[in-house]
């Protein structure tokens, strides 16, 4: 398989920080090794994985990997609840750097201590501690459905340059996706970094190490080939919930 050219070269991996953000965060030590190995372990025992798919179906020229969703199996509920109350965690922290990705494509209103509905701005927001957070990114954001996947050593991979966001489902749930999300599950390889196109920035694996970044073609990107061992992740979307929940059916 060809690796395809990056047209921008690339930039060394860097630290969250201040300075211009480009609106990919990663949270070190979201999972803890002990649960990472336990996943992988349970992964490499399983019969139910499944070539990785891309949007047009199975096509390893593009990604090369085995896949293993989790949800609808009674068996993986632990892990799922496990990661989703992972990511969740890294949300709250995410939204509090960015709180427009909450904010901006809808106009909330959420009650105030004088028992009056006011607009959420970045201010109120920041004054939230994450009890009173949590429910109100619950009323706008759900879970996707999370992938276990493993990618071989010098063979697997996902070089295409892609981004989350298409037109393919009739109840466009893929247009729902608003973030991006992977939780690394080990490291003890060389490359298969996640690479960012525009931002020229390439996210290197560290086990247990969240990253989140926009779904959209903004933050188009690849998940280059590990070498020297297999890698293993588990990655999902963060979606906005159906109009019919947000607005309801009228």
């Amino acid at each position: 398989m060809t690796e395809l050219a990056n047209p921008i070269a690339s930039a060394a991996e860097r630290d969250n920080g201040p300075g211009q953000p480009d609106f990919i965060e990663v949270y070190p030590g979201a999972l803890d090794v002990t649960a990472c190995v336990a996943l992988i372990e349970r992964f490499r025992a399983s019969r139910d994985s499944q070539p990785g798919r891309v949007g047009g179906g199975v096509m390893p020229d593009l990604k090369d990997s085995r896949d293993l969703t989790l949800a609808g199996r009674d068996e993986w509920r632990d892990a799922e609840a496990q990661l989703n109350t992972a990511v969740f965690g890294g949300v709250l922290r995410y939204l509090r750097r960015y709180p427009h990705t909450l904010i901006a494509p809808l106009m909330l209103e959420t009650p105030d201590s004088d028992g009056k509905r006011h607009r959420l701005t970045p201010e109120r927001l920041a004054a939230m501690d994450d009890a009173e957070l949590a429910p109100i990114v619950q009323a706008v954001l759900r879970p996707g459905a999370i992938n276990l996947q493993h990618y071989t050593a010098g063979r697997g991979g996902y070089p295409y340059w892609h981004c989350e966001l298409y037109p393919r489902d009739p109840r466009a749930e893929t247009l729902h996706r608003h973030l991006l999300w992977t939780i690394y599950l080990n490291d003890d390889f060389s490359e298969g970094e996640t690479e960012f196109l525009y931002q020229q920035r390439k996210i290197a694996p560290r086990t247990g190490a969240l990253l989140i970044a926009p779904a959209a073609f903004t933050h188009t990107h690849r998940g280059n080939r590990p070498k020297g061992g297999d890698k293993y992740i588990a990655t999902s979307w963060v979606l906005f919930q159906r109009a019919e929940q947000l607005f309801g059916n009228g």
